[in-house]
């Protein structure tokens, strides 16, 4: 059955071609030709043939029916009202047809069946041609180009209540004119029309007339419209000729007239007939067209199928099929080599069989949302290998549809990203480390683009130039280089772009603060990225290290020197001291040769005197070291001190209880604590304070690493303050060089410090010198513990375990190397650590960070404001701010200097990590 929206094959609602007007117009004028030659000899009378009437009726009824039925059929598909109603007009005229033919007389009865009267063929004449006008009509006003209105409700009953209408409808009027002619006018009167059949003739051509009209005027004409026509002029000319313009029954109007009546009811007829046999052609070529091209397609679906197959087979990923409910359904080669199971054997079971138990929800949600008609792409999970191994895949997953559109199942594409998971694992772990060892570096990381600008910089640059990232990032190296190490710098750029790679170079960068630092470079360019890679190291520590060294290698070297001249000097001072007894005797009696002789004897004196301070310094006296109290000591130089410094010079003891005894020569001791006093008294002329402090002292390894002749270990602490004018910066690293002196001619030797210095180190201490210009100075001296002795009360108190915190301290101090690593030990404790060189740097970064919890700061500093000065400066912008102090000073000393109030916490350098944390602590409860 066509399609309903495909109207193109029905003539009901086919527009009608030019062909289909030209021969209807030929048929036309055919008949009218023939109707206008026929005209005058329509009264003829002609031999009656009563069996023509039969045959005549016979076939009009046929041939209605025949063309109600082929109508009836197009009304079934199209449902069209107008359809329907030009349907039962011709199953009236069947009816009628019949009707007449049975009540006609002399062709079955005398007078014809049905109780027929002699009016009764006559009316039923003229409503059957009455009757299909009407028809026409109605089909003509209803109809439009798809066929007119549709009727609702099922076709089938509307095409039986039509021929059960027409039946009925038939039966009605053939009682009228049978059982109640005598009612009816006359119309035909001794084989003449009554005036009555003139009207009534004139009326049933009239309503011919007007459906052809209508007809030509309702527009679009289809097929049917245009042989409707056709047989309307043939009806007209039926109606004319056997009720008009003939005389009687059988004469030539008659049998004329009939017969352009059976040609009216065969024009739609044989059109449709036509139309049919020609659709039936067109249908079998198409059909055969339709097998042709099936079969085509079906070779090419074949061959394209054979192609998929081919593809899916030869897929390096696995592709798997699925029902709804889980079951395997396809199983590609490449799934049998990821998942090691055979089609034969995973077809037919759960998709479970390589889905873990940790993943069958998920499995079960990706079906569920194909169902819903979802597709999944780029999907990572994890499956499970026949032998048990995990497998990453990547799945991207289809809804599988039936012939009808319905999804029946899951199309899945499996990828193994085993192999690139684990390397991209492993590129993200070297990204990691790559980006830990630049975040972490100690050393300066650059990279550059072609031009020198920076892409790139690590935080170290902190520490190292006192710059953040952000200062350097988007900038040329041009403005942070020492412009006499520029060109050495492009050079070398320039010598990694030709392939030399590593490059090894030092070059000077400029700090924050405007100083100069060195590093030493390791550069390489990548050609793929077009970058400079730079790795700087601090040369400061080295450099440091390498004059700590030159001076420590310089003074063992003047020691050296100083003790062979010494050496040689005591050689001839004792021939000098050994014969001027002799000489003295012999000019016992001559008194002016006696004073001479007394002179070179006091000469002798002194000049032994400083051949034992050259020892000294040379650590080649001979020392009688022995355990001793170092309190008891220090109290016995302080009473001898007394008289030797004078009333203007308070001298203030500070002992620790539980001190450590040392193991020394307590000679040497008393005379080094001697000259270091003198050397106090000198720096105070008008007065002021000395303080002797002893006290227990742990120097660790972070210490010692500062200081390369200090072994880590446990010291006994003598230090020696004063109040005095202070020795200025510049003349801190030569104070223990012999013969150096800052006094006036004749009022030192220059030895003293130097002497003190050498007896120290033969003993196997550690000497340390702070001193600020208008301050004052302190000396500290370190003497090894001495050994076999029990654990005192301090020390036990310095084993606790270590304590720190999460807090945030900022550390304010000059000394790049000391700041350095005071920040090291503060962030091994578990605090936060930010730094500043001084006070003007401590109070920007106060005032950037709210969340600095303490303020660790030296005390001495260079600038516009010490550390006291900062810490009450800090403490007015953030009243909750805690400080901690720190200085070279010992606690007594700085106390008695007058710089602190008593309570004030502060921690003396140098300090094992124990003091520092325990003071944090302190001072962070404080």
């Amino acid at each position: 059955m066509h399609a309903r929206n495909d109207r193109s094959t029905f003539l009901s609602t086919l527009r009608a071609r030019q062909s289909d007007r030209t021969a209807a117009l030929a048929i036309v004028g055919i008949s009218a030709i023939l109707f206008a030659l026929a005209v005058p000899f329509a009264g003829t009378p002609l031999v009656q043939v009563p069996a023509f009437v039969a045959c005549y009726q016979s076939a009009l009824a046929v041939s209605d029916i025949i063309t109600a039925v082929l109508l009836l059929s197009q009304f079934s598909v199209l449902r069209s009202r107008a359809l329907l109603l030009l349907s039962t007009g011709y199953l009236f005229t069947a009816a009628a047809a019949v009707t007449h033919a049975l009540t006609f007389p002399g062709l079955f009865a005398p007078t014809g069946l049905l109780g027929a009267g002699v009016q009764t063929t006559v009316w039923l004449y003229m409503i059957w041609h009455g009757g299909f006008p009407l028809f026409v009509l109605a089909y003509g006003w209803l109809k439009d180009g798809n066929g007119g209105n549709e009727v609702e409700g099922p076709t089938g009953r509307s095409i039986v209540l039509t021929i059960l209408g027409a039946i009925v409808a038939m039966i009605i009027i053939a009682w009228v004119v049978t059982a109640r002619h005598d009612l009816l006018p006359v119309l035909l009167k001794d084989g003449r029309y009554t005036t009555t059949m003139i009207g009534v003739v004139s009326f049933v051509w009239s309503l011919s007339f007007a459906a052809l009209i209508t007809l030509w005027f309702r527009k679009p004409h289809t097929v049917i419209d245009v042989w409707l026509m056709v047989t309307m002029c043939a009806w007209l000319f039926d109606i004319a000729l056997s009720a008009i313009v003939n005389d009687a029954r059988y004469d030539l109007g008659f049998y004329a007239g009939r017969i352009y009546g059976l040609c009216a009811a065969s024009f739609v007829l044989a059109v449709l007939l036509i139309e049919n046999v020609r659709l039936q052609a067109t249908t079998i070529g198409l059909v055969g067209r339709l097998r042709e091209q099936s079969a085509t397609e079906r070779d090419f679906y074949t061959k394209r199928l054979a192609l998929y197959g081919a593809v899916v087979e030869s897929s390096n990923d696995a592709i798997i099929t699925e029902s709804l409910d889980g079951i395997i359904t396809g199983w590609n080669k490449a799934a049998e080599r990821l998942f090691g199971y055979s089609a034969a054997e995973a077809i037919g079971q759960s998709i479970d069989l390589v889905v873990p138990d940790d993943r069958r929800t998920e499995a079960r949600g990706i079906l569920n949302r194909i169902s819903s008609n979802e597709s999944i792409a780029q999907h990572e999970t994890v499956r499970i290998h026949k032998g048990g191994r995990r497998l990453d895949v990547v799945l991207n997953v289809s809804p599988l549809r039936s012939d009808s559109g319905q999804i029946v199942g899951a199309s899945k594409i499996a990828h193994d990203i085993t192999e690139e998971k684990q390397a991209r694992e492993k590129l993200r772990r070297e990204i990691e480390e790559r980006e830990r060892i630049f975040e972490t570096s100690r050393d300066l990381i650059l990279v550059t683009d072609g031009f020198g600008n920076f892409i790139q910089v690590s935080p170290s640059v902190k520490d190292i130039l006192g710059l953040s990232p952000e200062d350097m990032i988007g900038h040329s190296a041009t403005e942070f280089i020492h412009p006499d190490d520029l060109e050495k710098t492009r050079s070398e750029m320039r010598a990694a772009r030709r392939g030399q790679t590593k490059r090894s170079f030092e070059a000077r960068y400029y700090h924050y603060d405007g100083h100069e630092v060195s590093l030493n470079w390791m550069g390489t360019w990548s050609e793929p990225v077009k970058r400079h890679f730079f790795i700087g190291r601090d040369l400061s520590e080295k450099q440091a290290a390498e004059a700590q060294l030159r001076q420590i290698q310089k003074m063992d070297s003047i020691g050296q020197l100083t003790g062979g001249v010494a050496h040689d000097f005591n050689n001839v001072l004792t021939v000098i001291t050994g014969t001027i007894g002799i000489l003295a005797d012999a000019v016992a009696d001559r008194p002016e040769l006696a004073a001479i002789t007394k002179l070179i004897d006091d000469a002798a004196e002194r000049g032994a005197q400083l051949t034992k301070h050259l020892l000294a310094f040379a650590r080649k006296q001979p020392l009688q070291p022995r355990e001793i109290d170092v309190n008891a000591l220090t109290l016995e130089a302080a009473k001898l001190l007394h008289p030797t410094l004078g009333e203007q010079i308070t001298i203030t003891p500070q002992l620790t209880e539980d001190a450590w005894p040392a193991l020394v020569d307590p000679g040497q001791l008393s005379t080094a604590i001697l000259n270091l006093a003198l050397n106090a008294r000198d720096a105070m002329p008008d007065g002021g304070t000395l303080v002797l402090e002893t006290r227990n002292i742990f120097l660790d390894d972070g210490y010692a690493s500062m200081n390369p002749d200090v072994v880590a270990g446990n010291y006994v602490m003598i230090a020696v303050s004063d109040t005095g004018s202070g020795i200025p910066a510049a003349l801190l690293d030569r104070v223990f060089d012999p013969f150096f002196t800052t006094k006036e001619v004749g009022k030192g030797t220059g030895l003293g410090l130097s002497m003190v210095f050498g007896f120290v180190k033969q003993s196997g201490g550690h000497i340390k010198i702070y001193s600020e210009e208008g301050h004052g100075t302190s000396v500290k001296i370190y003497l090894p513990r001495s050994t076999g002795v029990q654990e005192t009360e301090y020390e036990a108190l310095q084993n606790v375990p270590i304590t720190g915190g999460d807090e945030k301290v900022l550390i304010v101090e000059d000394d790049a190397l000391v700041r350095q690593y005071v920040v090291t030990q503060v962030k091994s404790l578990g605090y936060a650590a930010l730094e500043a060189a001084n006070a003007a740097e401590a109070l920007v970064i106060i005032d950037a960070d709210k969340d600095i919890d303490l303020l660790f700061t030296d005390i001495i500093m260079p600038g516009n404001m010490n550390g006291r000065q900062l810490a009450d400066e800090a403490v007015r912008r953030r009243p909750d701010l805690k400080t901690l102090f720190t200085s070279g000073y010992t606690e007594n000393a700085i106390v008695h200097h007058g710089r602190l109030d008593s309570g004030v916490l502060l921690l003396a350098k140098p300090y094992r990590k124990s003091e520092l944390a325990r003071m944090l602590r302190m001072a962070l409860a404080s």
